[in-house]
């Protein structure tokens, strides 16, 4: 398994962007990311950095491996 990245919050908004998703709307501190073939992903914006758990669930939620992720950072 790969090593989990430490990424702040807008730094994923712009990876997940990257793979496709594309910025909807905020609602308070989290941008509401879709992608064309129907996800979405809630990503908690700001310069704070992400939990392990939280980022590793949005990674798997947007089909993307640990791998792929980090390529795209």
């Amino acid at each position: 398994m790969a090593k989990l990245p430490v990424v702040k919050g807008d730094d994923a908004i712009k990876s997940f962007e990257r793979a496709g998703f594309y910025l909807d709307h905020w609602r308070g501190r989290h941008a509401i990311l879709y992608h064309p073939d129907g996800c979405h992903l809630s990503v908690p914006g700001g310069k704070n950095e992400l939990k392990p758990g939280t980022l590793r669930t949005l990674i798997r939620k947007a089909g993307l491996t640990v791998v792929e992720f980090t390529k795209l950072l």
